[in-house]
């Protein structure tokens, strides 16, 4: 068990999940007090000790299901598929009549579901041979059981065959939505859990646990990802907030006062027993953030504004100006505590698009230092956020040149792979000339570690 608990935290850790020594051994403390059959307190007493935040729980499952799948050896998954031959010949229609009448009595709760999946990986998702030498697959289950046929006759026939009418059949088709989001689930963790009897845990942990929020790349996100990320926004700033003002408070304690602790010491003898250090200050920066909300890297401005305002009580002041082909300031949209709805009044309400509505960064920059460069101080951090491709049109870096010249750091946050950098219309390196630094920037931990690291 302790082996398969390290390997288990390691795992976590490969998928992104943090989980400290100290948590490590929490979670063994805490084993200590419940039974290792009931999988239910097992399950509870190892996701208090190492997650913490909603975001990492799916990853927790998956992985929870693939080492502590409690199934046995991978003989018993032959076994209990020969226990089911004799109904192979009644085919999938016959296990859709069986689904279909589970989820209208109200059966398929967690162990239901489960044991379906069981029989359906066994009965459908096997196959004899395959180049991975993996000998079961969703693909064929979900090929053999069409979960979109079963939906609809659930919606058409469930609430009449459960004898439900008006709002309890309105109801009803809802949880028929969510017994089949919980049957494909069962099948994916079956599956799962089958691959790693028979070649390992690793085997799946490679290949089959879906990336965390903060990792997935904010230009090819899905819908769906996106809510994700959306969710992870603010627990996000929330920690770095808080790292920011540990951070401050710590750099109040300076070095040590040479002529201070001598002139103390005169009363004994000069001997120094009491030590006076230097107290700094610390000075909040301003942040001016700069970002092109052109199509090709809105999703990433939409996260990076969302990020910046939620921190901004570690700046002295955010001012932020988004462009396309020129720009225009937007800070007074954030006042607002709703950052999405700030963000969805940014795209519909900024004066961006001067000529026609393709990035320029060099027209951009320099209507940003003939308006408000006068305000860039050695106080003032500019933060650009965007991926230079300039459409071919003149990049105007002196305009760069010269506010970085007065700002305290310019940094530029590209989403676009270094790969990319200087390719095609891109000016990346004609730009970052005149910069502290041009990081990549592709996702919300990419985010983090910067924010993390610099502004900070």
């Amino acid at each position: 068990m302790l082996n398969r608990l390290l390997a288990f935290t390691h795992a976590l850790r490969n998928a992104g999940v943090p989980v400290s020594i100290s948590e490590s051994i929490d979670s063994l403390r805490a084993l200590e007090h419940i039974r290792f059959e009931d999988r239910t307190a097992f399950r509870t007493a190892l996701a208090t000790t190492m997650i913490k935040t909603r975001s990492h729980e799916q990853a927790f499952d998956a992985l929870f299901n693939v080492y502590f799948d409690g199934g046995g050896p991978a003989d018993i998954d032959d076994l209990h598929d020969r226990e089911d031959q004799h109904h192979a010949a009644e085919g999938a229609e016959s296990f859709m009549d069986e689904l279909f009448e589970s989820i209208v009595a109200g059966n398929g709760g967690t162990g239901g579901m489960g044991e379906l999946a069981r029989r359906a990986v066994g009965r459908f998702g096997r196959v004899l041979s395959s180049p991975s030498d993996s000998r079961y697959f969703e693909y064929p289950v979900f090929r053999a059981l069409d979960m979109d046929v079963l939906l609809q006759r659930l919606n058409e026939q469930g609430a009449e065959a459960a004898g439900l009418e008006g709002i309890d059949a309105r109801i009803a088709g809802d949880r028929f939505r969510a017994a089949v989001a919980s049957f494909r689930s069962e099948v994916r963790a079956e599956v799962q859990r089958r691959v790693a009897r028979r070649k390992g845990p690793e085997a799946v942990t490679r290949h089959s646990i879906r990336p965390l929020p903060e990792d997935l790349d904010l230009a090819t996100a899905s819908r769906a990802e996106m809510d994700e990320m959306r969710r992870a926004i603010r627990p996000l700033a929330r920690k770095l907030a808080t790292r920011t003002a540990m951070k401050r408070r710590n750099a109040t304690r300076g070095g040590l006062d040479v002529r201070r602790t001598i002139r103390h010491s005169l009363s004994t003898g000069g001997v120094p027993l009491d030590i006076s250090l230097k107290h700094k200050v610390p000075h909040k920066p301003e942040l001016f953030v700069l970002c092109d909300i052109s199509s090709s890297v809105a999703r990433f401005a939409r996260f990076s504004l969302m990020l910046v305002h939620a921190m901004s009580s570690g700046f002295t002041k955010v001012r932020s100006f988004v462009f396309i082909d020129t720009i225009d300031e937007v800070t007074h949209l954030f006042e607002d505590d709703d950052l999405f709805v700030a963000v969805d009044r940014v795209n519909a309400e900024a004066n961006v698009v001067w000529i026609d509505g393709h990035s320029n960064y060099g027209a951009s920059l320099e209507r940003f230092l003939d308006l408000y460069g006068k305000d860039v101080t050695a106080r003032s951090t500019l933060l650009i956020l965007g991926d230079a491709r300039n459409n071919h049109r003149a990049p105007r870096e002196e305009a760069l040149k010269e506010l970085h010249s007065r700002a305290k750091h310019v940094y530029w946050l590209n989403p676009e792979p270094k790969a990319y950098w200087d390719t095609g219309d891109s000016a990346a390196s004609r730009y970052a000339v005149f910069t502290d630094g041009m990081h990549e920037v592709r996702t919300l931990r990419d985010l983090e570690n910067f924010t993390a690291e610099v502004l900070t």
